[in-house]
């Protein structure tokens, strides 16, 4: 079932284009990530289906009703902010029960749900505590308890994450998303860290300048991106500029000729692709016999160890590439050290080059 519609939802402030004709369909049950770099529309498109901003043009329908000139206050549904907008005067129990307040929820009712509420985000002996008392995490549980306190249909988050420190932002990503599993809520999270969106969601909306650039579950983005921009968004990878040759390979910068072992996605012109591997797909090997099919010569001039990983930048004469390793599969990987970089043709890819601005 599809709870989120949305059609050619759009969106203009004055001639600039900040969402410019979305389609989608966000699943019952789901999280759903918006992702994209600043100012690629996703938080106008959250605002616009939380009732905070009107479409220019386009529809949002919910559950089977049109709501696209529904108030705010009328859609039923739950959301948290990237400042939290917590009440300092109040208590943590105070801010958790503030909604229901609003509903003019019975006060018995109240203490029962907030009660409940604090047990699920296992804060119940800070009931009383002012939320000013309150650490970085525990502030962003208090903004998501009193965000699901009226029990909404739908929970939206904008960059909830994003004051946090990397370790507790870590530990939060892994909190909301077992607690968005526990509830079986319909979510949208909007954020700009593909690490984040590529732990919590479901599903991925990746933007760029106001489209959507592609939608999918995080690995089928990031192991099939649709183009360079969604290649380069999506995590680490080597893209590098390639001529198809018609025989199912593609010739590197230098006339290097590569097997890839899916050609399928073949642009019009061979000027308009690129060839994408991941470093974690990319075998380095110590120089020794002739390099092969999809064996690169090349020499060490960067190491990145990060002691359980090691990050090696290999220049094979007109270009670079990056492969991720362990000092395990690579023992003795030295600065300026002659290797073979192995591009295995089945993590070859071919994607749509980024269009010219």
């Amino acid at each position: 079932m599809t709870h989120l519609t949305l059609q050619a939802v759009t969106k203009r402030f004055n001639a600039a284009y900040a969402v410019d004709s979305v389609d989608l369909s966000v699943p019952d049950g789901k999280l759903v990530c918006f992702l994209g770099p600043s100012g690629c529309g996703k938080t106008t498109l959250l605002r616009m289906i939380a009732g905070l901003e009107t479409p220019s043009s386009g529809s949002i329908n919910f559950a089977g009703r049109d709501i696209t000139h529904l108030p705010a206050n009328q859609r039923d549904f739950g959301m948290v902010f990237q400042s939290l907008a917590l009440f300092p005067h109040m208590t943590v129990a105070q801010n958790v029960a503030y909604p229901l307040k609003l509903r003019k929820t019975a006060k018995d009712a109240q203490a029962r749900r907030v009660a409940e509420l604090l047990e699920l985000i296992q804060l119940p002996h800070m009931a009383n505590r002012p939320v000013t008392q309150l650490s970085g995490g525990q502030r962003q549980r208090v903004a998501i308890a009193r965000a699901i306190a009226s029990q909404p249909k739908l929970l939206l988050l904008d960059e909830p994450l994003s004051a946090l420190d990397a370790k507790l932002r870590e530990a939060m990503q892994v909190e909301i998303r077992l607690l968005q599993q526990r509830l079986g809520i319909t979510t949208i999270m909007v954020t700009h860290d593909q690490r984040e969106a590529m732990t919590m969601a479901d599903e991925i909306v990746v933007m760029e300048k106001g489209r959507i650039a592609q939608v999918g579950k995080p690995l089928d983005i990031y192991r099939d991106p649709v183009s360079e921009f969604v290649a380069d968004f999506i995590g680490l990878g080597n893209i590098l500029p390639v001529s198809y040759d018609g025989a199912g390979g593609v010739s590197l910068p230098g006339g290097r000729r590569i097997a890839v072992a899916q050609p399928a996605r073949m642009p019009e012109s061979s000027s308009d692709i690129r060839l994408l591997i991941r470093p974690e797909d990319v075998c380095v090997k110590a120089a020794s016999g002739d390099a092969g099919q999809n064996r690169l010569a090349g020499t060490v001039t960067f190491i990145r160890d990060v002691g359980a990983s090691l990050e090696a930048t290999i220049d094979c004469a007109g270009f670079t590439l990056t492969a991720a390793t362990t000092p395990r599969e690579t023992p003795g990987l030295t600065l300026g050290m002659p290797v073979f970089a192995e591009l295995p043709p089945h993590a070859c890819k071919l994607i749509a080059a980024r269009a010219a601005h």
